[in-house]
């Protein structure tokens, strides 16, 4: 069994949308990304950091889904990382209302000795000096190694996040993001810059229409699911993140063709994720659900044409 490391956020969210809202729940980036992970068959352990405040019953939910959160750091006297946003009736959009960075400021990553040897690094959106520590700890080089980031850190941290992805096999990001970085409208132009800087795939999330993978020349892209009603679209990108790499560490197989399968992954899974508040759905998963959604995906993208 493929071992998977997850970098990245273990947070409190306050989530508000036309359909209601929450108080503080259970959200953050290696979250989403393991919850979504644990659905294939691989061993994942999460590398992030928290406050006293974390409710034990948040680390019991993971580790009922066989996610190691031993490397995840408690400071006993400080506060998890916070965040609050509104979307509008148009759930694309939303506003941030607060973010409190708090044990997230400091965070020092260590990366425990278990999962030093990990075939399969997730690094989820964080500092790009975060990511590059945790590469720097695993002494023998991942078989995949994928990057999430976001445009925050494009207009904060460019040099150190070039760092970054000059270090990655696969870049996950969404089209605003792919145009900001490669500064090309064409999503095509974007991918080819983009791999110049490092990664040989990059997949460009593109929300309810889809998903785009490129590799040097290669593309394929995968549509979203339509669905009856979406609820609340938080921690749907790193869902997707942790589908697609759970699959590439479930199949240990890193080819193109590969890679398509776990692009559908992750958009079969992310489908699911938007359809509850927060965390709610990914809790709850059966494999029947995920086995039967993946054949909608099928019957959607599959046709017979004659070609003259």
């Amino acid at each position: 069994m493929s071992k998977l490391l997850i970098v990245g956020t273990v947070a409190f969210d306050a989530i508000e949308t036309p359909f209601g809202s929450t108080d503080k729940i259970l959200g953050g980036a290696a979250t989403y990304i393991s919850l979504a992970a644990s659905y294939c068959d691989v061993t994942s352990g999460i590398v992030s950091v928290v406050g006293g405040d974390f409710p034990k019953e948040f680390f019991k939910e993971l580790n009922q889904k066989n996610i190691d959160t031993s490397g995840i750091e408690i400071i006993e006297d400080g506060k998890t990382f916070y965040w609050h946003g509104k979307y509008h009736n148009d759930l694309n959009k939303r506003d941030t209302l607060t973010t409190q960075l708090n044990v997230l400021a400091d965070f020092k990553p260590k990366v425990p000795k278990k999962f030093q040897d990990s075939e399969f690094l997730m690094l989820g959106n964080l500092h790009p000096s975060v990511q590059m520590e945790v590469i720097r700890q695993i002494p023998k080089r991942p078989k995949l190694v994928a990057l999430d980031t976001m445009n925050y850190w494009m207009d904060n941290t460019w040099d150190e996040l070039m760092e970054v992805v000059a270090k990655v096999d696969i870049i996950t990001i969404n089209d605003e993001e792919a145009r900001q970085m490669s500064g090309e409208h064409s999503l095509v132009k974007a991918a080819q810059k983009i791999h110049k800087m490092g990664p040989q795939y990059v997949v460009i999330k593109k929300g309810e229409n889809g998903a785009l993978l490129f590799n040097n020349g290669d593309a394929f892209f995968a549509p979203a699911l339509p669905l009856e009603e979406v609820f609340d679209p938080t921690g749907a990108g790193d869902t997707f993140a942790g589908g697609f790499i759970g699959h590439m560490a479930d199949a240990r197989d890193i080819s193109f063709d590969s890679m398509k399968r776990a692009v559908i992954a992750g958009s079969n899974l992310a489908s699911f994720c938007v359809e509850k508040f927060g965390t709610e759905r990914m809790l709850n998963l059966t494999k029947e659900e995920i086995v039967n959604r993946l054949y909608q995906f099928k019957q959607l993208t599959q046709f017979d044409i004659e070609l003259r």
